[in-house]
């Protein structure tokens, strides 16, 4: 398993926090431009990585102001959880934004450099929505 992961503090309550990532409409927001043809429910999103693939994710676990896992919905090209987990300190909360997925290594050459850049950006969109 390839693990990817990226963590930011907002300086914004976890209830705040958790409230944005608990919806997938809002996810849209923290991706990057090479994602297209965006589709969204509260529980679910459909989009197209530009000229890899189509993914369809679903939030599979949801804890109160602490965790909200991701998971494919329909068949992915490899397996695949995305996690955030949130620490909350006062008024401040940590953000920690994890992908794992199971690559083969010709799929971990391709993937990888994208992967890694995905969790960082995610993140700094985060920060930058919430601040």
């Amino acid at each position: 398993m390839s693990v990817f992961e990226s963590a930011v503090t907002i300086n914004k309550p976890a209830s705040v926090v958790y409230a944005f990532l608990g919806d997938m409409n809002n996810h849209r927001q923290l991706m990057p431009d090479s994602i297209t043809d965006w589709q969204s429910t509260t529980d679910q999103a459909s989009f197209n990585v530009q000229n890899i693939t189509t993914l369809s994710l679903k939030i599979d676990e949801r804890v109160a102001d602490t965790l909200i896992r991701i998971i494919p919905a329909e068949k992915a090209p490899f397996d695949l959880e995305l996690k955030w987990e949130l620490n909350s300190a006062s008024e401040n909360t940590e953000a920690k934004f994890t992908i794992t997925a199971d690559l083969n290594m010709m799929m971990k050459m391709v993937a990888s450099g994208p992967l890694k850049k995905l969790v960082e950006e995610e993140t700094a969109n985060l920060v930058r929505l919430l601040s």
